[in-house]
């Protein structure tokens, strides 16, 4: 089995797919770069990380982000960071996006830990909202990896 099959560098997480760029295991920072694909409508609960600054790149499409009380849209070519300990989401404006996520590794643990290998090149058949018992099951997998729920998706 060859290296990237080995770790799962392609995971579906939720409702996108998760490429693992650059692994935290890969240099001797903990720095990953993970590139998410999510469709139109996709937005994470508002979050707190408590361990880890997040840098967002949009690489196609539009993304509406809020950190803190702030929102702003990015589109292709836009960088924007999120500090720990500040609330963020996001949700994809256009039908669908590709985005970077740098952060050190317990973001990347996190998406290892909740996702599950991709089966094939795309996004996963969608899962709509979560059942209570999931959203259940996020929140205690947030909590494990300095992660904090505080609020509901944008919409």
């Amino acid at each position: 089995m060859d290296r990237e099959a080995a770790d799962h560098r392609n995971v579906w997480f939720l409702n996108t797919h998760v490429t693992i760029r650059i692994s935290s295991r890969d240099g001797s920072d903990g720095i990953s770069v993970l590139e998410h694909r999510a469709s139109q409508g996709d937005s994470p609960p508002l979050h707190i990380h408590h361990h880890e600054d997040e840098i967002f790149h949009v690489l196609e499409g539009e993304v509406r982000y809020r950190v803190g009380d702030q929102e702003r849209r990015a589109s292709a070519g836009e960088t924007l960071l999120t500090p720990k300990g500040i609330p963020h989401t996001y949700r994809v404006e256009s039908d669908e996006a590709r985005m970077l996520t740098i952060t050190r590794g317990e973001f990347e643990n996190f998406i290892r830990a909740f996702g599950r290998p991709a089966e094939r090149e795309g996004l996963p058949v969608p899962s709509g909202p979560p059942t209570p018992e999931q959203a259940e099951a996020l929140a205690h997998a947030c909590q494990q990896f300095g992660i904090e729920l505080v609020g509901p998706p944008l919409r």
